[in-house]
């Protein structure tokens, strides 16, 4: 009766129903196929018309296809366990002759057709390993060989176990961990080693043919070596042919990304500084550390991903040996650590800001780990300077930044400045001193020719002394006195910021940096409020609230409202005291008086701002 059901659906149905699969096709067609596919799925036996397509490879078009995998996945998924034995078995055979098909075809499936017919080996390996399919990979394995269709199915099925067993973005029940744990430790037991030797395999004789099969195969064992024994992926044979193919363009990246797998991998830190130690001279031998010399951004992009997390094991593997008390085996990780500071700077300073920023996170901990030594070394102190230089540097604007229409771009662009700025805060706590004289170094020799010099340079000359404010504690520069003989490097500055005209710069970037600066530092105008007059001014003429741009005005509107409400009680004195020199002094009668707009016939710079009386 079951097989009547199936040839009835089959002969009467399935021509018509799977006309609406075609994505051109019209609604009547495509509600057509959804009854039809909800009726394979909840059919106890009719699914198997499916399973008969695919084996005999029945159906050319690709949407066909994909919907019989569809149905055949919903059966394993969701109904597995309900099916009989001889079913089950159906399934197992169904998938090894679909496969046995794809070995034959002069030409692949489409990459859907293949991603989902993975899905479904994944699917049925982890409902069958443990019980009813033990041999799935060797079955897999003796049945494709080196043939490339095959490899590529083989593949992407090892990828969609990783998705459906390893991944720890997924979500899984309490069962499901359990079972996945055991999946993992029946495959370290019966199949690992057989699995890495196929992937060396495969990676020796695709890497000049294939790059696509050998670039699938390097994110295999990236994938994998996370939970498997690293000894056999970190040994001469392995790791001399992935450093092979850092010299082929089309595999390197690819090379890069699975060279950063294995470093991550957990280990004994005396085992993992051998690692890196070992990995880096051949690197460096192999000429890859000549950064300035490597056109390639996106490769570039890669190793400096690669190094980061080659100095971030160091760095974790030091701090391991010193909690440990290994003394011997610390001072050896921290010279390796050491030796890897030049190739951090190339990476840190290169104009993109991609490549940049992947080497942040090894630069932050690399600054951690100085500051927890008792006294730095000269060239540690060197390092830390360099490292000072480079932020500077990449915290500048580039000429394509567009400042009236920002985009995805200057969004990252300030996403990355960001990341500079942590750099600069850690810098601070390792040495506040060295960072307080590079700051004012650039920013004394930046405001002596301001009139000449670039935006962007104006800009980060002023940007560093607002940041300095977070970065600083107040025992090492970020305080005001009123003893000009005990005055602080910033309230220097800040003296020099306010008084030199930098604050009629005409671009957008240099003036809201320095009304931002200028309300970040209010109190420094409590020890000098003779600088006040000067500022209002900034505020209330063309360099703020007058400015031509309407995104200045709203800014330096907000800002005016913060300078001047929350310190009034605190200046008033002060404010009184400094206007009587500077305006009519008749005009004054109150210093929580509301400001008139700046008028068109006003001709004096003192003349634009009226103070009146008021009781507000």
């Amino acid at each position: 009766m079951a097989c009547q059901s199936v040839q009835y659906i089959a002969a009467i149905m399935d021509e018509q129903a799977l006309l609406g699969l075609n994505p051109n096709a019209d609604a009547r067609y495509r509600q057509r196929a959804m009854a039809y596919f909800e009726q394979l799925k909840e059919s106890q036996d009719a699914w198997e018309v499916c399973a008969d397509a695919l084996a005999k490879g029945i159906y050319n078009d690709d949407h066909v296809k994909f919907f019989l995998f569809q149905v055949l996945e919903h059966q394993i998924k969701y109904r597995h366990d309900a099916l009989s034995g001889p079913q089950q078995q159906l399934i197992r055979e169904t998938l090894m002759k679909w496969l046995q098909g794809q070995l034959m075809n002069s030409q692949p499936e489409k990459p859907f057709i293949r991603n989902k017919a993975a899905q479904v080996f994944a699917l049925t390996f982890v409902m069958e390993y443990l019980t009813l399919w033990p041999k799935f990979f060797f079955d897999i394995l003796s049945l494709v060989g080196l043939n490339p269709n095959g490899v590529d199915v083989y593949l992407r099925t090892l990828m969609a176990i990783d998705a459906e067993v390893v991944d720890r973005d997924t979500l899984h029940s309490t069962e499901d961990t359990r079972r996945n744990t055991l999946i993992k430790d029946t495959m370290r037991e019966q199949c690992i080693p057989n699995l890495v030797e196929s992937w060396f395999q495969i990676l020796q004789a695709y890497q000049q043919t294939q790059p696509e099969i050998t670039c699938q195969c390097l994110e295999v064992v990236g994938s994998y070596v996370s939970w498997i024994d690293l000894n056999l992926i970190a040994n001469d044979r392995f790791v001399n042919l992935l450093l092979s193919q850092m010299s082929v363009e089309e595999l390197r990246e690819e090379a890069c990304d699975c060279l950063f797998e294995i470093v991550n991998k957990g280990m004994d830190p005396v085992d993992k500084t051998k690692l890196v130690e070992s990995l880096c001279q051949v690197l460096q031998s192999a000429g890859f550390f000549h950064v300035e010399q490597e056109e390639d951004v996106d490769f570039l992009a890669k190793f400096s991903r690669l190094v980061n997390g080659m100095g971030q094991s160091l760095v974790l593997s030091w701090t391991k040996l010193v909690k440990a008390g290994d003394v011997k085996a610390a001072n050896d990780t921290l010279q390796a650590l050491e030796g890897k500071v030049p190739l951090l700077l190339q990476l840190l300073v290169h104009a993109d800001d991609d490549i940049s920023a992947n080497i942040v996170a090894f630069c932050y901990d690399y600054l951690h780990v100085l500051k927890q030594l008792p006294q730095l070394t000269d060239q540690q102190k060197a390092n830390i300077e360099a490292i000072m230089l480079a932020i500077m540097k990449k915290l500048t604007y580039d000429d394509e930044y567009n400042f009236d229409n920002e985009g995805e771009d200057e969004a990252m662009f300030v996403e990355y400045r960001k990341q500079l700025k942590m750099l600069l805060d850690r810098l601070a706590q390792v040495s506040p001193d060295l960072l307080l004289e590079a700051v004012r170094r650039v920013f004394n020799n930046t405001m002596q020719s301001w009139q000449t010099a670039s935006f962007m340079e104006v800009e980060v000359a002023v940007r560093l002394v607002y940041m300095l404010g977070e970065a600083l504690p107040a025992s090492h520069g970020a305080h005001f006195t009123g003893d000009a003989t005990k005055a602080s490097v910033l309230q220097e500055m800040m003296r020099t910021l306010v008084s030199c005209g930098v604050s009629g710069y005409q671009h957008t970037s240099v003036s809201l940096e320095f009304f931002e600066t200028v309300v970040r530092y209010e109190k420094f105008f409590l020890v000098e409020p003779h600088h006040i007059p000067l500022v209002l001014v900034a505020f209330l003429d063309q360099r703020g609230l007058r400015h031509g741009s309407p995104k200045v005005r709203s800014r330096v509107a907000y800002l005016f409202s913060r300078f001047f409400r929350n310190y009034a009680s605190k200046l008033q004195l002060k404010l009184e005291s400094a206007f009587s020199r500077h305006f009519y002094p008749k005009r004054l009668t109150s210093v929580n008086a509301h400001i008139d707009p700046p008028t068109a016939e006003s001709t004096m710079p003192g003349d634009s701002q009226l103070v009146r009386s008021s009781q507000g």
